[in-house]
């Protein structure tokens, strides 16, 4: 039984490393400047225009993946229980992305330094 925990923890260690290396930061800096994201948010991501908009970088990846596609969700209409966000701006730009552009997005935003993070 032992065994068995053991090289199904090691395959979900694989998968979730698989998951990690999918992710292309190069890609993710070119969707930011491709989108125009940097008219709003700067282009270090944290470099706002607005102090009502909110610094992407050093933010949680999983957590900027889950708003873009609740953008995008709200943008194509979704009823409001399907936890959606509206804003014309980011819906009209999240629409625009595949699910691979949000996540490669994501993991470049999170990569960047930030104040952000946990001070220590």
């Amino acid at each position: 039984m032992n065994r068995i925990m053991l090289a199904l923890a090691g395959a979900t260690l694989t998968i979730s490393g698989a998951a990690v290396q999918a992710q292309d930061l190069a890609a993710g800096k070119a969707v930011f400047e491709k989108a125009a994201c940097i008219s709003c948010h700067g282009a270090d991501g944290k470099t706002v225009t607005d102090p009502a908009y909110p610094i992407l970088a050093g933010q949680h990846a999983d957590y900027l993946v889950h708003a873009l596609k609740a953008y995008r969700r709200g943008a194509s209409g979704s009823a409001a229980t399907a936890n959606v966000r509206k804003n014309p701006t980011m819906g009209a730009l999240a629409g625009q992305l595949s699910d691979e552009d949000i996540t490669n997005v994501s993991a470049w935003l999170a990569s960047l330094p930030s104040d952000l993070g946990v001070r220590k």
